[in-house]
């Protein structure tokens, strides 16, 4: 993942901002080295010598230059950050060392490069990185010792996680390379690693690849029997045809990993010249295809029904001039966002700031976006922190529909493909709107090949609305505080869906984490005549099932905790009606009741909105200035639960689903809650639902809550031919954290200037090239 000064992009914006003032002048002393290595460095005792005088904390950050296009960019101390996802050249040096690896040529040929992710160092590391390496330095992070802290002379190497899928053998390891000196490829410099160790994982499938799809359509539509059955329908042309290939999941020992399999559904374009035409618009169905992914053979092959393709739609189609007789709206006048003087955040490298809020970015090809040591800088007591690390760890999407091919359609989207592997580089369609800081992403291919997405990750503020307001009745005098909130989010395609994940930090501390689900509905053929309960009827011989899309958030909390410090509890509250009686009388009585979860098992809980149920994380040590322990609330927003019989095949791989809330003590190797392959994974209760009966101790320790959230979607004919955005999500608030609500400081003249503009037009900064868009 790259960041570039050039990246700094006003979208859609008629007006280039104008830069920002040279900033004051900070001195900083430079780090004097004390240890020759950092294993050596570990062993010193904490009595070393007092450096007070090292590191000179800096409360704002220096800016080396003056920015472009308005964007203010910070000093850094070295190049890359502990947490910083892999850049391309640490990619091609784990691939490198990986393969030279290899016992044999046939092994290294067969080698097949599913996942190079960083390997996120221990807490220790990123706090001593935090404190005395990059800015702005940050000492207090590190316990106080006696004689001063003592500093290494330089961080540990990073690392990367590779997860190799061996096409010969149908072998899937894990790999940890040590990224012991990388430079970069343009300079000509060498490349170096090591192998720190390999471990076989047995009876796994590991997430399927963009390179397996393309192949799997190929095989298919080259299969003599498969072209008859299409004949049958009135298709010859196999370039109509469409094959997505989906995992088959885990439904009856056939489907168990030892062999790495797919069942693809099948779509067929029309004779449209239409090159966006949507091919979803006709799903071909009652043909029964089974493909050994390993070799790239068809193992299972039966035309079982012959259901009549669906007509041309003449809705079908969703480019601008394709629907509703060609006719488009004329009637909207352009909508221009300025920022005149620029954007109020700032970036070094993956770190930023904007306004009390400081955080870093990362990306994995998993998860997609993830946000780490997210923190709140207040005042007199300084930086607080509120998060380590934040995420959407996994996704769910189960079908309703019992008839054939639809009940396989359970698609574990994080797990069997990636989020982020999937995503759009946002370059090629203006998805934010003002001045945005982009971020690249970088990823293994399947062979090993670096590639790149570029403008990954879109970085920009936004407008909204009110902040907070009063009148006063007397004098008629009124104040107003105009919200902003800064958003950072990336959107991907899982075939015919498109899902943007969002985290949006406001100014008065809260931060939301949201989904919005848009694309193309998954669509399923009928007979002349046939209806479906399990599913709507949206055009003539095409129906819409009915399911679920379920997302998991991964938030390892650390409110007002320090890393080396474990002092989080979670408390539950629920609001309570009173009982008739003497405290009571007038019947209109309620309160908020408290319960603390002591423990794992105590703290699978459901949302309950009769209730106003919500949760706290609250710090057992720090108080406010009433006595009361600081925390931060995960408010849920609306939400569900699977719609399926306890037996469900989907649920003894998603056992998670059962709750809305699971809490976790902190274990670096929990990391997704259905274990890290769910492909075909016949295991019950793999995961988090495991973990969880240990009943480990919650009362006083560093916190996880695992977050379930879901919506039901029974489409609508308006959903067809594009499905609106619909959103869900959640906050976390601040829940007594601050002493008063930080909405006093924003200041009326803060508020975002919007114009409209009589003059159409749009351009757009990308790569430090003004373009028309």
């Amino acid at each position: 993942m790259a960041t570039t000064e050039e990246k700094a992009t006003p979208c859609c914006s008629a007006n280039r901002g104008t830069g920002v003032g040279a900033a004051a002048k900070v001195k900083m002393e430079p780090l004097r080295p004390v240890g020759d290595d950092w294993a050596v460095d570990q062993k010193r005792t904490a009595t070393a010598p007092a450096m007070a005088t090292v590191i000179r904390p800096v409360e704002e950050p220096a800016i080396s230059k003056a920015p472009p296009k308005g964007i203010q960019l910070l000093t850094k101390a070295q190049s890359m950050h502990p947490l910083d996802p892999l850049s391309a050249a640490e990619i091609s040096v784990a691939v490198a060392t990986v393969r030279a690896a290899g016992a044999t040529p046939e092994v290294r040929d067969s080698m097949r490069f599913v996942e190079v992710v960083l390997l996120e160092p221990e807490k220790s590391v990123v706090a001593l990185a935090d404190a005395y390496f990059f800015p702005p330095f940050q000492p207090s992070l590190l316990p106080r010792t006696k004689g001063g802290p003592f500093i290494p002379s330089k961080l540990p190497p990073r690392r990367a996680r590779l997860v190799v899928y061996n096409k010969q053998s149908n072998v899937t390891n894990i790999w940890i390379v040590e990224l012991s000196e990388v430079h970069a490829t343009t300079r000509g410099g060498h490349h170096r690693g090591k192998v720190i160790s390999c471990k076989e994982v047995p009876d796994v499938q590991p997430p399927m690849d963009a390179v397996e799809y393309a192949e799997c359509e190929a095989v298919v539509k080259d299969y003599p029997p498969f072209k008859e059955a299409m004949k049958r329908r009135g298709i010859e042309d196999m370039d109509l045809v469409m094959v997505d290939a989906w995992c088959v999941g885990y439904h009856s020992e056939a489907d168990a990993p030892s062999r790495r399999l797919a069942k693809p559904l099948i779509f067929c374009r029309t004779e449209s010249d239409c090159p966006m035409e949507n091919g979803y618009a006709r799903p071909v169905e009652g043909i029964y295809v089974l493909v050994d992914m390993q070799n790239m053979v068809i193992m299972e092959f039966e035309d079982r029904k012959l259901v009549p393709l669906p007509p041309a739609d003449p809705l079908r189609n969703y480019t601008p001039g394709e629907t509703r007789g060609g006719v488009d709206r004329s009637d909207v006048k352009p909508l221009h966002i300025l920022q005149p003087e620029g954007p109020s955040f700032r970036v070094n490298g993956h770190f930023i700031v904007w306004q009390k809020w400081n955080f870093r970015i990362g990306f994995t090809p998993r998860e997609g976006l993830v946000i780490y040591s997210v923190a709140y800088v207040d005042g007199s007591r300084g930086r607080r922190p509120v998060a380590h690390r934040l995420s959407f760890v996994e996704m769910v999407v189960p079908y309703g529909d019992p008839n054939e091919p639809h009940y396989r359609k359970n698609a574990f989207d994080a797990g069997e493909d990636g989020l982020g592997k999937n995503a759009h580089s946002l370059k090629k369609g203006c998805d934010c709107l003002g001045y945005i800081k982009y971020f690249d992403a970088h990823f293994t291919n399947y062979t090993g090949g670096v590639e790149t997405i570029e403008n990954c990750v879109c970085l920009h503020e936004e407008d909204h609305g009110i902040l907070w307001k009063h009148q006063d009745w007397r004098t008629g005098l009124a104040e107003v505080r105009r919200s902003r909130r800064l958003t950072v989010s990336f959107i991907c395609t899982v075939a015919n869906y498109e899902y943007g994940f969002f985290w949006h930090f406001y100014q008065d501390g809260k931060i939301e984490a949201e989904v919005k689900l848009t694309g193309i509905l998954s669509l399923g053929a009928l007979q002349p005549g046939e209806t479906r309960k399990y599913g709507t009827t949206i055009a003539p011989g095409l129906y819409a099932p009915v399911h679920q899309h379920f997302f998991v958030a991964r938030m390892d909390m650390a409110v007002d905790c320090k890393p080396n410090e474990a002092f989080n509890q979670v408390v539950e509250l629920n609001v309570k009606v009173e009982e008739p009686g003497q405290n009571n009388v007038h019947n209109n009585a309620f309160y908020a009741e408290e319960k603390i979860l002591k423990s794992e098992l105590q703290a699978m809980r459901d949302c309950d909105p009769s209730s106003a149920r919500h949760w706290i994380v609250r710090n057992t040590r720090t108080v406010n200035r009433t006595g009361q322990l600081t925390g931060y609330k995960l408010v849920p927003g609306s939400n569900c639960l699977p719609l399926a019989g306890p037996e469900a095949k989907f649920l003894r791989r998603a056992a998670f689903l059962k709750h809305n809330l699971w809490v976790t003590p902190y274990n670096r190797d929990e990391m997704y809650p259905g274990g890290e392959f769910p492909n075909q994974n016949p295991r019950l209760n793999e995961g988090l639902a495991t973990w969880v009966e240990k009943d480990r101790s919650l009362e006083e320790t560093d916190i996880v809550l695992w977050y379930v959230f879901g919506v039901t979607h029974i489409p609508r004919l308006e959903d067809w031919p594009v499905m609106p955005v619909e959103r869900i999500g959640f906050m976390l608030m601040p829940h007594g954290f601050f002493n008063c609500s930080p909405a006093v400081d924003v200041p009326p003249s803060a508020s975002s200037e919007i114009e409209l503009k009589e003059t159409g037009g749009s351009k757009s900064i990308s790569n430090g090239l003004l373009s028309k868009l």
